[in-house]
């Protein structure tokens, strides 16, 4: 909620349209990036439900969003770099890798991006 209050955006639920479950979570908040806070599509989608889609779909939906709601000219992920899955969604989404870094919490970092002018290109194929 603090994310909403300071920044007017933050995590959105991802639910099963035929059932209303909860699976997950994705969204544009704020994060620490090698030491920069920059804008960051996280998504998370429980176990069960991985290989399905649903992240992709949701971080696109996300990204369309960012560009198209926000003045942020590029808009970044980051991730382990041992999951696969996570840089195959930002990947999948037209981000590339710009940046592998040393950090505490995941040893060795990736982040990928997207600039509102690769967005735009894309959208328009």
């Amino acid at each position: 909620m603090d994310n909403y209050i300071k920044c007017g955006f933050g995590l959105w639920a991802v639910v099963l349209k035929e059932t209303g479950e909860f699976i997950g979570d994705c969204g544009i908040t704020i994060q620490d990036i090698d030491g920069e806070m920059l804008p960051e599509i996280g998504y998370h989608i429980h176990k069960k439900y991985w290989r399905k889609g649903f992240a992709k779909e949701a971080a696109r939906a996300v990204r369309d969003w960012v560009f198209l709601n926000t003045q942020y000219d590029i808009i970044y992920s980051y991730m382990k770099y041992t999951n696969i899955g996570s840089y195959s969604t930002a990947l999948a989404n037209g981000m590339k890798k710009v940046k592998e870094y040393q950090d505490p919490k995941n040893t060795i970092s990736y982040a990928y991006a997207i600039t509102r002018e690769e967005w735009k290109k894309m959208k328009e194929n």
